[in-house]
């Protein structure tokens, strides 16, 4: 049963198991619920036997006085235990219908955290930013939701239900019959929906992220779309989603009421076949009076409750799709491998390395190539050619489908991402920075950093100058990815986090390609310190970037098409000087 509402409501295996508890406290309060029910028939039954018996006996006063008197303390000692029973059950039930699920939510958003913490980027890639955010808050929300209000009250309630029923049935069969009856027959109603549902909820969904999506766009672009006189375009087409998003809404609603409410108008039945079949065998004398009183009183308290089961089943129905977001994610193979890396050296080799997306897309079909150590290895060639997958393969971000890739020797396939990445800084052309100090967004590259080590490198990455002369110096908070600096500025903070965390190896990935000439030179300056003794990629499309490298790697068409120094490269007349040709004429061009 664990392993059912592990897989079914994406739960961890203590969520399972106070998702069990849940139920059974459902299931608690809805007997203690029962029993004033049959309080209250012992007291009629008692009451009408008394007044018989009044009528028939000439001296009945005195003694049913004296058992109305014991009796009484009866019915108050019975009143006070079913309140006593109800609170009990009702604490029970919220700490676990209700607490747990809380404490559920909270552990399955930090787990999917972890769990996309630990994917390769070929997943990222498949998938939008929105989408997983989407996922993360608005799904978990959903099951939050349903774990604490839904999915234990229609469980405990299906099997309190079934309890109380089977106990009827053993009192008279035929009444029994005539109260269960639109039970199942209801739930199987609201169960055949459970496809219709999906469907719409998948459409609502769809409709959701890419609202969500299109309002982000808009954010991120609106000085864009403002400088472009596109503005309002933009908003015809964001109205458009909003107005798709509420259709499916509203289309998820009616499908979903459509089979609930004739679900909930069939239990009305329910108690006219009470009535029908009571009245019935009343007159034929095969029912008491009493029993006839009884078997209303519970079925007013089978079919509320089951009105409420029904809504409860068809949300549950459309969780599915929610499930499912989350189950991709949690099914994702991750990328494990051994957290002992010891290297001889840290030369980077390619062995016939290949790699293809998922859509059997080949990016890279055979690359071999040597990035020693104390060296600088530019890759460059064509857009599309690979330069940045090669990288990516290098750092472990992806892993090849063929060949493989080797750091000091070590298959990188067989290490632990992080430990791996422990070797690496890596300076990207889109530097990604947090709305914190200066001081703080440096210290990213070693997070158990001094101040005075966060200083030297910001010294090393010629970022003390200008962070001097901000406001409040290295305290100064940068605004939500640096909004407060300048391209060249929010660079050099980023080399300077690759000077603080020292890794043996770097990875360039066109980390001057966006800069004016001045901070250019700043910025070249300040690498040429940190890739002094190390191994050292560089992806660039300015070939006056690499001329001082020591290999050049040219990647076309998913393959190594030349390699050797800049001076080889040029006398052979190949890719690489061409490139260089072109580059050469663009400089010297002028507007007429």
């Amino acid at each position: 049963m664990k392993t059912y509402f592990k897989n079914k409501f994406a739960l961890s295996d203590q969520g399972a198991k106070e998702m069990i508890l849940g139920i059974l406290s459902v299931v608690a309060q809805n007997l203690a619920l029962m029993f004033p029910v049959t309080l209250l028939y012992l007291f009629c039954d008692e009451t009408l036997h008394r007044s018989i018996s009044l009528h028939a006996e000439a001296t009945g006063d005195y003694i049913d006085g004296v058992n109305l008197q014991s009796r009484t303390g009866f019915y108050i000692g019975g009143i006070a235990l079913c309140l006593i029973l109800i609170v009990l059950t009702s604490i029970w039930q919220y700490n676990t219908a209700y607490k747990a699920t809380y404490k559920e939510s909270a552990a399955r958003r930090i787990s999917l955290a972890e769990k996309l913490r630990k994917l390769p980027l070929s997943f990222f890639a498949k998938r939008d930013l929105a989408d997983l955010t989407s996922t993360i808050m608005s799904d978990s929300e959903v099951l939050e939701h349903a774990g604490s209000h839904m999915i234990p009250q229609y469980y405990g309630s299906i099997v309190s239900t079934l309890i109380i029923s089977i106990g009827l049935f053993f009192f008279q069969w035929k009444m029994a019959l005539a109260a269960v009856w639109p039970i199942p027959v209801a739930l199987i109603i609201v169960l055949t929906s459970k496809n219709v549902q999906n469907h719409f909820s998948r459409k609502q969904r769809e409709a959701q992220v890419d609202l969500n999506e299109g309002v982000q766009e808009f954010i991120e672009t609106s000085r864009d779309l403002k400088s472009n006189n596109a503005e309002n375009e933009y908003l015809k087409g964001l109205d458009g989603k909003i107005d798709a998003l509420e259709k499916r809404a509203i289309g998820s609603e009616l499908g979903t009421a459509m089979f609930v409410v004739s679900a909930q108008m069939l239990l009305k039945f329910g108690i006219g076949t009470v009535a029908l079949v009571g009245g019935t065998m009343l007159i034929g004398g095969n029912l008491t009076i009493m029993q006839f009183f009884c078997f209303l009183l519970v079925a007013s308290r089978l079919y509320e409750p089951m009105s409420g089961t029904l809504i409860n089943l068809a949300a549950i129905n459309a969780l599915q799709v929610n499930v499912d977001r989350m189950n991709e994610i949690n099914n994702t193979m991750e990328q494990a491998g051994s957290a002992d890396f010891v290297p001889k050296g840290y030369d980077i080799v390619f062995d016939h390395a290949g790699f293809s997306y998922e859509d059997e897309k080949t990016v890279l079909s055979d690359v071999s190539f040597t990035a020693k150590q104390g060296e600088v290895t530019a890759l460059v060639g064509p857009s599309g050619g690979g330069k940045t997958t090669v990288s990516r393969l290098a750092a472990r971000f992806w892993d090849a489908d063929r060949g493989k890739v080797t750091v000091g020797g070590v298959d990188v396939s067989t290490v632990d991402p992080e430990t791996l990445l422990g070797s690496f800084s890596i300076v990207f052309q889109d530097v990604t920075l947090f709305n914190n100090t200066v001081m703080e967004n440096i210290r990213v590259g070693k997070k158990d950093a001094t101040d005075e080590e966060v200083l030297n490198a910001a010294r090393l990455a010629n970022c003390d100058e200008f962070v001097r002369a901000l406001p409040n110096g290295y305290e100064t908070v940068i605004g939500e990815n640096g909004s407060e600096l300048s391209g060249g500025e929010r660079q050099r903070i980023s080399i300077a986090r690759a000077f603080l965390k020292d890794a043996p190896i770097i990875l360039l990935d066109e980390a001057t390609a966006s800069l004016d000439v001045e901070n250019e030179t700043k910025v070249q300056v300040a690498l040429s310190r940190l890739i002094k003794d190390k191994t050292v990629m560089v992806i660039a499309h300015r070939m006056r970037t690499v001329a001082g490298a020591n290999k050049i790697v040219v990647l076309s068409d998913g393959g190594v098409a030349e390699q050797g120094s800049p001076t080889e490269l040029m006398e052979r007349g190949g890719i690489f000087a061409e490139m260089v040709r072109l580059q050469t004429e663009g400089q010297n061009w002028s507007i007429a």
